[in-house]
């Protein structure tokens, strides 16, 4: 087959904070099943995947788990690339962001970009969410939580390096007007025209001092690459980008990239930033970023609390590695989420695999042996007019069946091409119906004709076959390859499926067909994901009731005192309307406390756990009758309370519900 040219293919790189639920590896099946489906119509295709592995959250689970942070990353990345393997994905190239290449990359991406001016150092003040590595403003917040996964932000302010985001907006814009292809599916594109670009682009933060695993800022080495200048930058500095001019031929080769496919949760990050780094650094943009949907356990998303995350190592153990990859390409809708259940991929297995494609498959390669020794032979035999109609209408269904499947995978709808390949199986199935070989096979003996007819019926079921399995080959690799195999043959090139009668007359087909998918019991399969289910429920119990045990502090008792020892103390809500640090002090701050209509002035050894911006506006617990004293030389005529852990970490304690300033804590 001539080549169509380079096809270059990515997903999003998959973040090594833990391992992948089945949602997640939805994404690498699909693009697997597109990058095959390319080789198979005769493009070059470069397929990366990989993993990102740099951030705060990272670093914090390593720290929890003891270990290093390139430690615990590389187990995640291991097990996120066995789990690729797993699932047969047939990627060209698995980066890692703590590749040595990569990293330098990085570097020097960032310095070009100070350089010239995009980038410049500043202070960012806004609500972080930790999990997501983003910041927010106020007027973002869903229900006053991250808007990207409903988990709490906290107020954060640090030194940060900002990419001009603004510079760039009026030029993504016109892009994006003039390449209605680039967004898909166009409700990704409308939100973030919309929600973002339109009312105006905010700088981007591009570096962090509050934690230390990243990439460093070579001409400042107080600042880690913020995640996402180091994570998308991975399309091309996989492929052999160099910042400074000297990017390799494959680079050449290869970009711009012809597809992004991306979870929709990313689509702002793929479809905003990455466009307008790319236009700084003056390369082109990818051809087309495509959002697709997430995909739910029982119509929610999955928890390890609730005993719903369900794993694809798992399902691949009790259903198999094709049907897993059915399942999740079938059932994912093009624009809407998906949903899995243990049943429904039970009984979608039960009914497409087992009964439309395996019975077809087995009971053709069985009829075969049963009345010709297992010899297919095309003798053309057509006894009726209403023979010849059936036998052309099976034709047309079979060889017309490839230009309507490569007509939804040019627009990524993958679910739909795989329904129009089963719709050749299930015509098969039909023409069996109304063949009846059976009939036949009672009178072949005595009636040649009936026999030339009987022969002519099996080869074109197993021409049939053959056409629609190399149409699968993208989808479900090893079942394809298993049917070619029992019929004797190869899989068929794509540019040869829209003839029928390629099949060698006279082949002979396996003597033992192999049963392809066995139908499962649904009492079987439900007592599986119970078990399952409960064992990742026994665990996230476990794994609280742990983090329960470390939270626990015990310290040394104090003597007993009374009622009214306790009532000489006055404690109140005060609201902190001004803040300093001591100076000559590397702990003190001191605070403006307004408590009713009182200011106090208040000393405290806190410098280290909050800087005097962050105690502003705060709503602190205050003993307010403490004796006054002079501390580093400043009067102190009050205490804020703290908490402080077994590491020294202190935490300012406040009321849980908003008080105003004065109201007595009694």
């Amino acid at each position: 087959m001539e080549s169509k040219g380079k096809y270059y293919l990515t997903t999003a790189i998959a973040y090594t904070s833990g391992k992948p639920h089945i949602g997640n590896n939805y994404e690498i099946v699909l693009a697997d099943s597109i990058a095959r489906f390319k080789r198979k119509e005769g493009y070059e295709v470069f397929f990366q995947t990989g993993t990102d592995e740099h951030g705060q959250k990272i670093e914090l689970k390593a720290e929890e788990a003891g270990v290093t942070p390139k430690e615990f990353v590389d187990k995640v990345a291991g097990t996120i690339r066995s789990l690729c393997d797993l699932l047969n994905i047939s990627y060209d190239k698995f980066i890692r962001t703590t590749d040595e290449e990569h990293e330098k990359q990085v570097q020097k991406i960032f310095k070009r970009l100070y350089d010239q001016g995009d980038i410049y150092k500043g202070a960012y003040e806004g609500l972080y969410c930790t999990p997501c590595e983003s910041f927010w403003t106020e007027s973002q917040l869903k229900d006053g939580k991250c808007p990207d996964c409903g988990r709490e932000v906290k107020p954060a302010k640090e030194e940060a390096y900002f990419f001009r985001m603004s510079k760039y907006a009026d030029k993504l814009i016109k892009h994006i007007n003039e390449h209605p292809e680039f967004i898909q599916p166009v409700s990704r594109k409308n939100e973030m025209m919309n929600n973002f670009l339109l009312p105006g682009l905010q700088d981007l933060c591009v570096s962090r001092t509050s934690f230390k695993w990243g990439i460093p800022v070579d001409f400042d080495d107080k600042h880690v690459v913020y995640v996402w200048l180091d994570a998308l930058t991975n399309y091309i500095t996989g492929i052999g980008y160099d910042a400074e001019g000297g990017s390799s031929e494959q680079y050449k080769k290869l970009w711009p990239a012809d597809l992004h496919l991306i979870g929709k949760d990313i689509i702002r990050f793929h479809t905003i930033y990455w466009p307008i780094f790319l236009m700084a650094l003056g390369e082109p943009l990818p051809k087309q970023v495509f959002g697709h949907p997430w995909l739910l356990m029982g119509g929610g998303k999955m928890s390890k609390s609730k005993g719903n995350v369900v794993y694809a190592d798992d399902l691949v153990d009790f259903f198999g590695v094709d049907a897993v990859r059915y399942y999740v390409l079938h059932e994912m809708p093009y624009e809407n989420d998906g949903n899995l259940t243990w049943e429904l991929v039970a009984e979608r297995l039960n009914s497409d695999l087992a009964n439309t494609l395996g019975n077809l498959v087995n009971r053709t390669i069985s009829m075969s042996n049963k009345y010709f020794d297992g010899v297919v032979a095309d003798k053309g035999a057509q006894l009726t007019e209403g023979d010849a109609a059936i036998d052309a209408d099976l034709k047309s269904t079979v060889t017309g069946t490839y230009s309507r499947v490569v007509d939804k995978m040019s627009t990524l709808r993958v679910a739909d091409a795989l329904t129009e390949i089963f719709g050749i199986f299930k015509r098969c199935n039909k023409y069996i119906d109304e063949t009846e070989p059976w009939v036949l096979a009672k009178e072949k003996d005595a009636d040649p004709a009936k026999a030339d007819r009987l022969s002519t019926v099996l080869y074109n079921l197993v021409e049939g076959i053959v056409i629609g399995a190399s149409l699968l080959q993208p989808y479900m690799p090893d079942t394809a390859e298993k049917i070619a195999a029992q019929l004797n043959t190869s899989l068929r090139d794509f540019d040869t499926l829209e003839q029928f009668g390629l099949y060698e007359s006279g082949t002979k087909v396996t003597d033992q067909p192999e049963i392809l998918f066995a139908r499962l019991d649904m009492k079987e399969v439900a007592a599986k994901e119970e078990e399952l289910a409960q064992a990742m429920i026994s665990a996230a119990e476990k794994e609280a009731e742990e983090e329960t045990k470390e939270a626990v502090i015990d310290i040394e008792a104090k003597p007993e005192i009374s009622y009214d020892d306790f009532a000489k103390l006055q404690f109140q809500v005060g609201e902190i309307i001004a803040c300093e640090a001591v100076p000559k002090s590397k702990k003190l701050l001191c605070s403006q406390v307004k408590i009713g209509s009182q200011v106090k002035q208040i000393v405290s050894g806190i410098k280290a756990h909050y800087s005097p911006e962050e105690m502003v506006g705060k709503k602190v617990m205050v003993l307010v009758n403490l004796k006054p004293a002079t501390l580093a030389g400043v009067l102190s005529e009050g205490m804020l309370l703290c908490a402080e852990d077994a590491e020294g970490n202190l935490a300012l304690m406040k009321p849980e519900k908003d008080m105003p300033a004065g109201a007595e804590i009694c």
